[in-house]
């Protein structure tokens, strides 16, 4: 009789263990906060190194502190087991949401799972993540990007000019979004002579771009899908004496003084203050129990001399 009653006790303890730790999360997941003063937001950055990302970090603190909430940011610094490394001590503070913009889309799944665990709702920014909950994913139409590039080439040099592609980080999702968008017109319209990744690194674009330069004479125009890349291969075809029209992809401020001074010949420029601000816009609907868009867009533009 002992034995039975020590056995109904424990799975008592057990039944009620378990239902604590669904309320736990449950009540994390639906918990809906009627003020932003001293939410807490987490956010991860790819890197800090590349100053469109900058940019975003500075939209999303300033729309932040306007509202109240308190931000702690962690830079990844372009290295995958880092980045996860720091959204487990995000979670660990307990934040309140988790804005994420990742190295790798498919690596960081596992980091976004286990926010999913803790209660914490999740929103990417410019990178989406392969796996995981996401309450919304916030960036510019990086295939419609790719397109306005080729579009833009396919007009300044006709039809099957013979072109570079320059590709970001692989596993990114900008890196295959723009190159798909991209693709899309230069596979019928462009000679695309060689797509070779830099990794969204200006010197790596410069390094990359002098290998290409040594092999190929022909080279009439590079498409890099970051500025970064693009500023370090207009960098390599100046040192080699070419004539060769570049095109990056983001709008950093050196793009935009490269463009005006006739060294790059357009971008496609994305507004990253405007990502962070949607961000955080985003953000505090999910946190008041409001519906978002699985989707946010922003707009992108091109930009030229004028």
């Amino acid at each position: 009789m002992k034995k039975i009653l020590s056995l109904i006790l424990i799975m008592t303890l057990v039944v009620l263990s378990a239902c604590s730790m669904e309320s736990r999360f449950s009540n994390n997941e639906k918990e809906v906060k009627e003020s932003m003063k001293d939410v807490k937001v987490g956010v991860s950055i790819s890197t800090l190194n590349n100053p469109f990302f900058v940019s975003l970090k500075d939209g999303i603190e300033k729309e932040a502190k306007a509202k109240g909430m308190k931000v702690s940011v962690v830079d990844a610094q372009d290295d995958t087991a880092k980045q996860i490394s720091g959204i487990e001590d995000l979670i660990l503070q307990n934040v309140d949401v988790l804005l994420i913009n990742p190295t790798d889309s498919a690596a960081i799944s596992s980091a976004v799972q286990s926010a999913n665990e803790a209660g914490i709702p999740v929103i990417t920014i410019d990178r989406s993540s392969e796996e995981g909950d996401i309450e919304t994913f916030i960036a510019s139409d990086n295939v419609a990007g790719g397109e306005t590039a080729a579009e833009y080439l396919v007009k300044q040099l006709g039809e099957k000019a013979k072109v570079v592609e320059l590709e970001g980080v692989s596993g990114a999702s900008a890196t295959r979004e723009r190159g798909k968008g991209f693709h899309n017109i230069a596979d019928k319209q462009l000679d695309v002579l060689t797509s070779q990744t830099a990794e969204f690194d200006r010197t790596k674009g410069l390094n990359v771009m002098e290998n290409i330069l040594q092999g190929k004479k022909d080279i009439q125009a590079v498409f890099a899908h970051n500025d970064e890349m693009a500023l370090g291969a207009v960098e390599a075809i100046k040192a080699a004496g070419k004539d060769v029209i570049v095109v990056g992809f983001d709008g950093n401020e050196d793009a935009l003084k490269a463009v005006e001074n006739g060294e790059l010949q357009a971008t496609v420029a994305q507004q990253p203050v405007l990502i962070g601000e949607e961000a955080i816009h985003a953000a505090e609907k999910v946190l008041k129990g409001e519906k978002v868009d699985d989707t946010i867009s922003v707009p992108l533009k091109l930009v030229t001399k004028k």
